[in-house]
């Protein structure tokens, strides 16, 4: 089915479904799959593929995704800029991201919207808090470009903020393991996994999973923060079920 087939109005909900209205933020190195920096086609096409599986439940999707895998194929030669033209240089790496999942998305018969917090007509639409919300309600993925427009910032926080906008029951965090630890997996095999957390602990035992403002901001505003595995195939939609190993921090 093509994405205007399929772009009419959202699926009924799924009752197995927990989360019902979720952000997902990603790391611009998530896409780079195994290559140093860039994007790999086929790791986009199977995140596209998770977003789907979710979208089919009947879940509403909005998406933040940082310019890490970007950003370092420039690293050197942003050396010596100031902090606030090498801000803008990674949200402008943001836009890259976004159009290309958007390419995947839309491919995979998912309708989506990209909005740039930077106007750029051309391109995509600039960031309208009302459209993005009614294009939620009509199924379709709406993803979230240039942050908050904003330097000094990191994606977590513009993710943070965007679903507390967009009135998400909790907010994805897609990483490399399956949720939050008490050191690196990788590094650590004695290391322990953590179910539940609060958001005092996070910041108390500086556990890493978003930054300090982000975790304020989703701690005041009540979102949960939920942090899972997103190279695992399918466990997108097996985590917004609230099945699958993952993390939540919570109050």
């Amino acid at each position: 089915m093509s994405a205007q087939a399929c772009d009419s109005s959202a699926p009924t909900v799924d009752p197995s479904v927990r989360f019902k209205r979720v952000l997902l933020k990603m790391s611009g190195e998530v896409l780079m799959g195994d290559r140093e920096y860039g994007i790999d086609p086929a790791t986009i096409d199977r995140i596209a593929q998770d977003v789907k599986q979710a979208v089919d439940l009947g879940v509403q999707v909005c998406v933040v995704v940082g310019a890490g895998n970007i950003f370092r194929g420039v690293s050197g030669a942003a050396n010596g800029l100031e902090r606030v033209t090498g801000d803008y240089i990674g949200m402008l790496g943001t836009v890259m991201n976004a159009l290309a999942l958007q390419s995947a998305f839309e491919k995979a018969g998912v309708p989506t919207r990209v909005q740039s917090a930077i106007p750029m007509q051309a391109v995509c639409e600039p960031f309208i808090r009302r459209r993005a919300l009614r294009h939620m309600e009509k199924g379709r993925v709406v993803i979230f470009a240039a942050g908050s427009g904003n330097p000094f910032f990191t994606t977590d926080t513009p993710a943070a903020l965007r679903a507390t906008e967009m009135g998400c029951d909790a907010l994805f965090k897609g990483t490399k393991v399956d949720g939050v630890y008490s050191a690196d997996p990788h590094k650590d095999p004695s290391a322990t996994h953590y179910d539940t957390l609060s958001y005092m602990d996070v910041l108390t035992k500086d556990l890493k999973v978003m930054d300090a403002t982000a975790i304020s901001l989703a701690r005041e505003n009540h979102i949960p923060i939920v942090v899972f595995s997103v190279r695992e195939a399918g466990n997108f939609a097996k985590v917004v079920r609230g099945e699958g190993k993952f993390t939540i921090v919570t109050d």
